[in-house]
């Protein structure tokens, strides 16, 4: 089985709406619900279960019923954090999922997903326990100094021997379960940038990229709200 794991615990303050930028209406439909239609029509997911804000998850189970999504099997409470989130979301999978069912992790502000990207993060998962959707560096990088307050910098980066790691992210569920354990034996999760690949490379685990898309951004400012109402008018008028 292969399961998303949708991550809505966030409050997305830097959108400034007022209510998580998940929940912000875009084109008659918030964002969470126009991800998770990518979901719903990915015929490589078998079942979607949210990690919510607390005080959203009524709403949530209600937009679910209400646009037909009829994959989100459960709505439950997200964490503080980015990795609380994900441990709970663990936790409350550990009675259902057997080692080998595919568990892709998402941001439910991204909606710009594809049936492609998710399909082959499971693909690539499935085959050597994780698949991380990473995009191509378009942009030159440089390297802050600390020691100028990140002001200027004296060291560039080839952008060709890097690659932006975006979601779905996707693991074996015996592998994501056993890698947090790991993490929280070990400590190492309050000490890291809360992502899932931070704590793979602190543990030293070798990531295994899987296609992407530098359109797949995830929705953090106005202006990104925008660009993605464009983006559904858009697709709406070729349709």
């Amino acid at each position: 089985m292969n399961i998303a794991l949708i991550l809505a615990g966030g409050t997305g303050e830097r959108v400034g709406a007022g209510v998580p930028k998940q929940f912000v209406e875009v084109c008659g439909r918030p964002v969470i619900v126009h991800t998770l239609e990518r979901f719903e029509s990915c015929a490589s997911v078998d079942r979607v279960v949210v990690a919510c804000v607390p005080s959203w998850v009524g709403e949530m189970r209600s937009l679910a019923e209400r646009f037909r999504l009829s994959k989100v099997s459960d709505v439950i409470e997200g964490g503080a954090t980015y990795q609380d989130t994900v441990m709970r979301g663990i936790d409350f999978l550990s009675g259902t999922c057997a080692d080998n069912d595919v568990v892709a992790i998402h941001f439910s502000s991204s909606p710009f997903v594809t049936e492609e990207i998710i399909s082959d993060s499971i693909r690539v998962a499935a085959a050597y326990g994780n698949g991380i959707s990473s995009d191509p560096v378009v942009l030159c990088l440089a390297e802050k100094d600390a020691l100028d307050g990140d002001r200027s910098s004296l060291i560039g980066h080839d952008r060709d021997r890097v690659v932006g790691l975006n979601s779905p992210q996707s693991f074996r569920f015996g592998y994501l379960r056993d890698l947090y354990r790991e993490g929280a034996e070990r400590g190492v999760l309050d000490r890291i940038d809360p992502h899932t690949t931070t704590l793979m490379a602190a543990l030293g685990r070798r990531l295994y990229f899987s296609k992407g898309s530098t359109a797949n951004i995830k929705i953090t400012t106005p202006e990104d709200l925008r660009l993605f109402e464009g983006w559904v008018l858009a697709s709406a008028t070729h349709d």
